[in-house]
């Protein structure tokens, strides 16, 4: 039986190595190619049709080539400077609003207060619940005959009568940046929270021991140890903030007047409304240069920031 065995062993051996073993660049190959078939299919195909479409005059009667003319049109266009100035100022303010509200509301729910589990709870349901849901009950509270907020005013002597916040150039326009932080901050407050947590307690005590104040702990030891999150959320945030698109639509509609119309809005209002789909795709192309461009000098200056940071 054992000479049988062996014999067997032997054979299985000369099995195995008589098997084809795979290379390594084609093992990496198959790992990476769904991956890569998925990009392909679902963001370059895409793209690449978007800008092919860019050159021509499309509509729902068919293509023709014009070439440039639809960049020429836009960088011609009053109108779009003043949509795409209006569209990093919608962006600067609601990001630099939901990053300080974050932070401040992540240093609150990392202190040790009775109950802060419970306060982590009640801070997501901006972020969790659909948005279209919560638009909707800001609809209610910035109405003018029902709306809580234009009630609060008459009754605090702020308003004389019924205010309507979304039929005013200005306040219809902050009334959308109101909305957008209040779904956007409780995100940023739970990421930044968790980067907190993440701070050795040792540099706390350390400090506190040397005789460190709260707000040298927070400006030396805080900020620089959640500045990689901070800075990935700014540019998150950033990204997601300038191609926003329900909030605006569902309040506004981009109005009263074009008050609060974005790249976005204009370029939905354009290719789909009136059925430009060429002016539309070169609209899309104009946006991804700008969020690129944007990226990019973003990174740039704050990596000089984290550098400089990582160096004290």
């Amino acid at each position: 039986m054992s000479e049988l065995s062996e014999l067997q062993s032997a054979t299985d051996a000369h099995v195995r190595s008589k098997r084809t073993v795979l290379p390594e660049k084609w093992f990496a190959a198959f790992l990476i190619g769904p991956a890569l078939l998925f990009i392909l299919v679902i963001v370059a195909w895409p793209l690449a049709e978007t800008v092919r479409l860019s050159f021509m005059e499309a509509g729902l009667g068919g293509e023709e080539y014009v070439g440039l003319a639809n960049y020429e049109e836009l960088l011609e266009s009053k109108r779009f400077h003043q949509t795409v100035l209006r569209t990093f100022y919608w962006m600067f303010i609601s990001v630099g609003l939901k990053l300080v509200l974050g932070l401040i509301g992540a240093m609150l729910l990392n202190a040790a207060i009775p109950g802060r589990g419970l306060f982590r709870v009640l801070i997501m349901p901006p972020w969790v619940i659909p948005i279209a849901v919560g638009c909707v009950g800001w609809l209610w509270l910035y109405n003018g005959q029902f709306g809580v907020l234009s009630g609060a005013g008459q009754y605090l002597g702020i308003l004389d009568g019924p205010y309507e916040f979304l039929a005013y150039k200005r306040s219809a326009f902050y009334s959308a940046v109101v909305t957008d932080v209040w779904v956007g901050t409780p995100m940023v407050t739970l990421f930044l929270l968790a980067a907190m947590q993440g701070v050795s307690r040792d540099l706390y005590e350390a400090a506190w021991v040397d005789g460190a104040g709260r707000c040298y702990r927070f400006r030396r030891i805080t900020i620089p140890q959640i500045m990689p999150v901070l800075v990935t959320m700014a540019l998150y945030s950033a990204i997601f903030t300038f191609n926003s698109f329900d909030i605006i639509w569902i309040l506004t509609q981009g109005g009263p007047r074009g008050a609060s119309t974005t790249l976005i809005i204009d370029t939905y209002k354009v290719a789909i409304g009136n059925y430009k789909f060429g002016e539309g795709a070169a609209r899309v192309v104009v946006i991804v240069i700008l969020l690129s461009a944007f990226a990019a000098v973003y990174m740039i200056l704050l990596n000089k920031l984290l550098r400089r940071y990582g160096s004290k």
